[in-house]
């Protein structure tokens, strides 16, 4: 057992128990602490809870598609994600890494070079250690769950359409720093909105309207005229 691996924990995301199984026999072996998840809402909640130092992830899951699982986790950390899949065409490694995951392994692989990428992605997480968000952000008028991707506000969960939730994590997830429109555009709805800056007014007012006490004087969802917007606790 190596100083690096000694305390590094490893969740195993995969809905295939012989992979798991031989996953958590190797890492186990080479003194990593194993967790498994066996699907996407697993997975979320186990990273929330856990606090993983890299995240090993099939995208072929049960409930939610790897992609998504690695959107949801980039709302909120940066622990190193890779995936471990059988889909080997190009286009779904450039989705998983344009999604936010740090490499890609095909299925089936050699346990040696799983094992070198993942001593790489512990030593980047080790690097950078200190993440700067936490999963929930409570702003005292409302509760943000990032990895469940729930909002509640006087104990009780408020429904967000998921255009909604796309704005509201991406503002929380830069929270204190200016969101130009033209980036909230094309993050949320896509490159070919960039220019439709009415879209950003009808659903920050509908976001005020549900999460602020006083939506005509907002508090934390702000607005930068001209500019964009910014998230402030």
């Amino acid at each position: 057992m190596s100083a690096e691996t000694a305390s590094a924990t490893v969740l195993v995301v995969d809905d295939e128990p012989q992979i798991v199984r031989a996953l958590r026999i190797n890492l186990s072996a080479r003194g990593y602490k194993v967790i498994t998840a066996h699907d996407g809402t697993a997975a979320l909640k186990a990273v929330a809870e856990t606090k993983p130092d890299v995240v090993v992830l099939d995208l072929g899951l049960p409930d939610l598609d790897g992609t998504e699982v690695i959107a949801g986790l980039r709302g909120w950390t940066t622990v190193p994600i890779i995936v471990l899949s059988a889909r080997g065409d190009s286009a779904d490694k450039v989705q998983a890494l344009d999604a936010g995951a740090d490499d890609y392994v095909t299925k089936p692989f050699g346990m040696d070079e799983l094992l070198a990428r993942l001593r790489a992605a512990v030593r980047r997480s080790a690097a950078s250690s200190v993440d700067g968000a936490d999963a929930v952000v409570d702003t005292g008028s409302f509760r943000i769950d990032l990895a469940a991707k729930k909002v509640r506000r006087d104990g009780k969960e408020v429904h967000l359409t998921k255009t909604e939730w796309g704005v509201l994590e991406l503002l929380v997830r830069n929270r204190g720093r200016l969101v130009a429109q033209k980036q909230l555009l094309h993050e949320v709805w896509g490159p070919t909105y960039e220019t439709e800056s009415h879209y950003l007014r009808v659903y920050l007012a509908q976001l005020r309207r549900k999460l602020e006490p006083e939506p005509s004087r907002p508090r934390h969802l702000l607005t930068e005229p001209g500019m964009g917007y910014r998230f402030e606790m």
